[in-house]
This record gives C-alpha cells, structure tokens and sequence, in this order.
C-alpha cells in the first residue's frame, strides 16, 4: 500500500459505488474510479489495483488522493481544466457582431468565415463559435412578399373565416392551377438506393410536353377534384367550373377560394356566375398564394409524385397525376388551419413596421 494511503469506506458510500458498478448505464470512467477505491479499501497494493483496472500508478494515487478529499462525489465529478487557449476578449467579439451587421468592405454580398477571419484578426474558428453563439447566419437568407392590397385585412378575415368555420350546408373549395408541369423523361436510367447510398438520377433531361393541373380541395374533407388540361386559359377554367358543378350536389352552395389570376375574371367567367348563384367566389390578397390552402396538396403531389418521377409523354405524366389523386380521395386527410386571422394580420403590420423603419434609416 502506498505510504499515506489509507481509505476506509463506509456503508453509504460503499452502496454508491457498488451501484455505480452495477448499472450497465454507468460511464466507464466511473466504473474504473470506483474499483481503485474499492480496491484499495480491501487492501490492494498499487501494483495489484494496476492489474486489476489496468490504470497507470499515477491514476490509481490521483483517484485514492480524490476519494479521500472529497468523497464518491469527487469519483464522478471532472475538475474543471484552463483552456489551451485564452478566451477572446468581449471587445473582440463585439466587434464581430457589429460587423456581421453590415455589409463586408469587399465584392461579396455577405460576410463569410474566412472573410471575417481576416477583418477581426481571429481564427476561423473562433468567428464560428461567436456566430453560433448569437445566432448569426450571414450564409443564409429568407424570402418574403408583402401584400400591397388595400383590403388585405378583409380578405384574410374573409378567407381564414371560411376555413376554421365553413358555412353551414355548403361545400368549401380551394382552387388553383398548377401551369406547366413538365413531363421531363431523364436521359440515363438512375441507381437504386442500397445501404450507404441514396437513390440516383440524372441531372439532364429530355423535355416531352407539359400539362396543367386544376385543382379544387374540398377543406372539410380533403378531397380533391382534378383535371390535366393542356393550357389554363378562361376556357379551361370554365370547363373546371362545370366539372365542380357536375361533381358537387346541386342542393349545396359553393364557396371558392382562389387567386386574383386574370382567367378567374374575365366576362365569359362573370356570365356563367350569374348563371349559377349558388357558387360565390372568395379571392386571396394580391402577393398572398400562401393563403389557398390548395397551394398545400400542390406542395405534396409535387414531392411525392412529380419531381422524381421520368415520363417519356405528356400521357405518362397526366396518367401519373391521376393515379396520385385517385390513392389520395381513396384515404383522404384534410389540412387543418392553425392561424388566426387577427395573427396572421398582427404579423403583417409588425413586418411592415419593421420595413418602415429600415426606410427610415436610410
């Protein structure tokens, strides 16, 4: 036993350590303390503790010298050690800050790593960690689109109303046109997907036509009426109107949800209105698609159907399409609308707010 070693373990601190062994979860280093001290309660020397853990004599003395100072809880605790390298000073990582918050003195649009590396006379690294730190992503931008329609507030009260609650004894339609879908046929076959690899395909194609979709989404129930048409003219969106008008009961009224496109308008559009009253138009604000719940299935039917499949025709394609819509009315999910109108209008004066400020600066 080394000189000055004297370990007596009592019975709490025993039941711990055991415990400590006994758990299958227990970190290994925990394992390995607790049987040095153990070890070394029952009377092994240093030598003997070496073989039993396989440990060096330094770390079998450093963990007896921790267990005497501080107990179990010094087994399972790591002292804290000094950086290799000195943290960087606030004044420093001001200055990234406040920097990443401007435009980068040279050619590019956006400050990267590198770039700002050089200006602060830091490491990469450390530039790195500042970023994430606060939340900094200069690599990255989003899109936005602010309706200038002077009733925009009508409108989204209008719409949003029709979807968290439809008019009684009615039909509720969400109707677009998704325009010129490719029938894009790809020039090689791709690989299958095996372990390790993904799926592939090739990035050229051969282009076979294109077709239009009209779409109407009933909210309550999730189904869907559809039709492949070649153009999405006035014409063809009176003969999807008489498609609603077949397919729909005649003792419901028709609500319908839809954009300001110029097809949707036109006189021969307003005459055949007149001409059935049970059907009222709801239009979306200008710059505001977001709002046609339909744009939604278009999102689905687009990845899970359209953008990865190879069609030699425009008949393939529409063949596609019809099948995807015939399995999706078989089992049919409706989307549920989960914003209020007065949120959705709190957030579009906050973001005009905020672009009203930023004129303001300049």
């Amino acid at each position: 036993m080394r000189p000055g070693v004297s370990i007596k373990v009592a019975d709490a601190d025993r039941e711990r350590l055991n415990a400590i062994l006994g758990n299958r979860n227990s970190p290994q280093k925990h394992v390995w303390r607790a049987r040095i001290v153990l070890l070394t309660a029952a009377g092994f020397g240093t030598h003997a503790i070496m073989r039993e853990t396989g440990k060096s004599k330094t770390c079998v003395w450093r963990w007896q010298e921790r267990y005497m100072a501080d107990g179990v809880d010094g087994l399972v605790r790591d002292k804290t050690r000094p950086p290799r390298i000195a943290p960087l000073e606030q004044t420093v990582i001001d200055r990234v800050v406040a920097l990443t918050n401007t435009d980068p003195p040279h050619e590019a649009t956006h400050w990267t790593a590198g770039a700002m590396a050089a200006a602060a006379d830091i490491s990469v690294s450390s530039v790195q960690r500042i970023w994430r730190a606060h939340q900094l992503r200069p690599h990255r931008f989003r899109s936005f689109k602010l309706s200038n329609d002077p009733a925009f507030a009508d409108k989204v009260q209008d719409v949003v109303g029709l979807y968290v609650d439809p008019p009684a004894h009615a039909v509720v339609l969400s109707i677009d046109e998704k325009s010129q879908i490719q029938a894009l046929d790809r020039t090689q076959p791709g690989l299958p997907m095996k372990p390790g690899r993904c799926g592939t395909m090739t990035h050229d194609y051969k282009r076979h036509g294109t077709t239009t979709l009209f779409a109407a989404l009933d909210v309550k129930s999730g189904q869907v009426i559809g039709e492949c048409l070649p153009r999405h003219r006035a014409k063809e969106f009176l003969r999807f109107l008489r498609r609603i008008d077949r397919d729909v009961p005649k003792s419901r009224a028709v609500h319908l949800v839809l954009d300001n496109y110029a097809t949707h308008k036109t006189p021969e559009v307003r005459a055949w209105l007149s001409r059935h009253p049970r059907f009222r138009l709801h239009f979306t604000p200008t710059s505001a698609s977001w709002l046609n719940m339909v744009e939604r299935f278009f999102a689905e039917i687009t990845s899970r159907r359209i953008r990865r499949g190879s069609y030699a025709s425009v008949g393939d394609l529409e063949a596609a399409i019809y099948d995807y819509l015939l399995q999706h009315n078989a089992s049919p999910k409706p989307f549920t609308w989960t914003k209020s109108a007065d949120d959705i209008l709190a957030r579009e004066r906050r973001a005009l707010n905020a672009l009203d400020e930023i004129r303001g600066n300049r």
